[in-house]
């Protein structure tokens, strides 16, 4: 069972823990498969008592690795995400950040998560993305996310018209600073923090989230995963922002937005003991009272 590891930072703070996983995970492989950009930031600084081999895209990892361990946090899931569109090959992150709803393995859990993937002892998460089609080519080949796509306007602009069709019927015409259309995934990001409801994995479910509303009646709404979501954005200034998870693009005011449920999941290994509920619970200090 082979491995690839896939980061995009290092800090100071990560390299003993870096460290002992890289040993680890010698021991246990036959090569190392790193991604190369980070393998440059790790030169020096971490000892490799193995040659290892390198990947930059997909293709290279194909018949080579059986999951991809990310270092770092959420985001560094959502970038590797990018590099299963075709393998599918399963995820798992180790959290070396703060939060870490997606990259639930603590750095202090590392070695019994290595353990628990040799031994078999987990399951596979079906994780459905947002498949963005524009009138132009917007994010070149991977115009998906799997937390969400948000739409926002520009610095200079006060504010957003967002109309808004639900498989082609009027939903809203959203007076806001911008619309967040998240997958359950995405229910814990941008969106629970715009008021956004919760939504646990496998629902079958998105989320739209207006973004600083100007009508304050207006509240999210969720609708079925197998529906399509039209969106024509005009604005006082020419262009405005779309993001799918980390990527951001500008566009052009009037084009047309269609979304649906892409064809094709991530799958996210989950591990003994990690839980839905137990990492809310956890992460939004849920139950925690000064009283207790």
């Amino acid at each position: 069972m082979n491995l690839a590891l896939f980061g995009r930072t290092v800090t100071d703070s990560m390299l003993p823990y870096l460290q002992e996983f890289i040993l680890h995970l010698e021991a246990l492989s036959e090569s190392t498969l790193i991604y190369k950009p980070f393998y440059d930031m790790l030169d020096g600084r971490i000892h490799f008592a193995k040659a290892p081999a390198f990947f930059l895209q997909d293709a290279d990892l194909h018949g080579k690795a059986d999951f991809i361990c990310t270092i770092g946090g959420d985001g560094t899931i959502l970038d590797a995400a990018t590099l299963t569109v075709n393998s599918r090959i399963p995820i798992f992150g180790i959290n070396m950040g703060r939060l870490g709803f997606l990259s639930s393995i603590s750095k202090d859990e590392i070695i019994p998560a290595m353990e628990d993937i040799y031994a078999k002892k987990y399951t596979l998460e079906n994780r459905t993305l947002l498949h963005l089609h524009g009138q132009e080519n917007l994010f070149g080949g991977f115009p998906y996310a799997l937390n969400e796509l948000t739409i926002h306007k520009s610095d200079l602009q006060t504010m957003l018209t967002i109309r808004t069709y639900i498989n082609d019927e009027f939903l809203n015409s959203y007076w806001a600073d911008g619309l967040i259309v998240s997958t359950p995934t995405g229910s814990t990001a941008y969106s629970l923090s715009c008021t956004g409801p919760i939504v646990t994995p496998g629902s079958e479910n998105f989320v739209i989230t207006p973004i600083a509303s100007h009508n304050l009646t207006v509240r999210p709404i969720v609708i079925r995963d197998d529906t399509t979501i039209k969106i024509f954005v005009e604005g006082y200034g020419e262009d405005f922002f779309v993001a799918m998870d980390s990527r951001k693009e500008k566009v052009k005011s009037g084009m047309e937005l269609i979304i649906t449920k892409a064809d094709f999941s991530v799958r996210l290994v989950r591990f003994p003991g990690h839980h839905f509920f137990k990492t809310i619970r956890e992460k939004l200090n849920w139950g925690l009272d000064a009283r207790n």
